[in-house]
């Protein structure tokens, strides 16, 4: 959340036309401006063809759909969308955002519509580190904003290692499978897809409890877009539409 945003982020912007053919019912003549990361797989990330996809994509077109409102869908990264959203330049921000106490004093948030949890991971060869003991001494790479983040900023002093920031989740894993650093911590879902798609890692700690994803508007404002949002989700869930996405982007098996 401390990175301004830059220039040419605009060139970024995926435009996306949920309800096309029905009135524009947003806060601005094109509809909603909601903003999002740019790689936090499976929840939004490019696909082989350039198009943003994932949960929250798909979950934010579908209850756009849903309750008939159009928005500008743009991919800026997590700290320049949050960023975005606190000088106006978004009404909303979709993008695996965790429901913090800290955060409710500046955001307004959905009813969480995922439950995450935190996850350590080590290269995939690496026999050396099995519990948070073994870190004692070694360098941990975490990403800007997450939740695996504040799990591990509350634990290196107890555990004795010292973390290095990363603004997008392939630099970190990268850094890990060149074994810069020991390991890295991540939201489960987001680690369990990107082992599956190969990025040379390993969970190797039990899921540590974690807090439930949101969409957040800026506090006070933006609460018709809130309400459309959490209207839109209970139908998803009610139709099964919901697990559907879901069960498209994280297996269980």
């Amino acid at each position: 959340m401390k990175r301004k945003i830059v220039a040419g982020l605009a060139a970024a912007f995926m435009i996306c036309a949920a309800g096309t053919n029905l009135a524009a019912k947003g806060s601005r003549d094109n509809g909603y401006q909601i903003a999002t990361d740019s790689t936090f797989a499976p929840f939004e990330f490019q696909d082989e063809n350039g198009a943003y996809v994932g949960i929250d994509v798909e979950l934010l077109a579908a209850i756009a759909e849903d309750q008939g409102f159009r928005y500008t869908l743009n991919p800026l990264g997590f700290s320049a969308a949050v960023a975005a959203l606190e000088s106006s330049q978004a009404d909303g921000v979709i993008a695996g955002m965790s429901i913090t106490a800290e955060r409710q004093l500046k955001y307004d948030f959905s009813a969480p519509y995922y439950d995450s949890g935190v996850v350590m991971a080590i290269r995939a060869d690496n026999t050396q580190i099995k519990s948070y003991a073994d870190l004692r001494g070694r360098r941990v790479a975490v990403k800007t904003g997450t939740e695996g983040a504040t799990f591990a900023e509350g634990i290196r002093e107890q555990y004795g290692f010292t973390l290095v920031y990363f603004d997008e989740s392939p630099f970190m894993y990268a850094e890990v499978a060149s074994g810069n650093s020991a390991a890295c911590f991540e939201d489960f879902p987001v680690m369990g897809y990107g082992i599956s798609r190969g990025n040379g890692l390993k969970i190797v700690t039990p899921m540590e409890r974690g807090s439930s994803y949101g969409f957040a508007v800026l506090k006070g404002k933006n609460g018709d877009l809130l309400r459309m949002f959490n209207a839109g989700l209970a139908n998803l869930r009610a139709s099964g539409r919901y697990q559907a996405i879901l069960d498209k982007y994280i297996s269980t098996n």
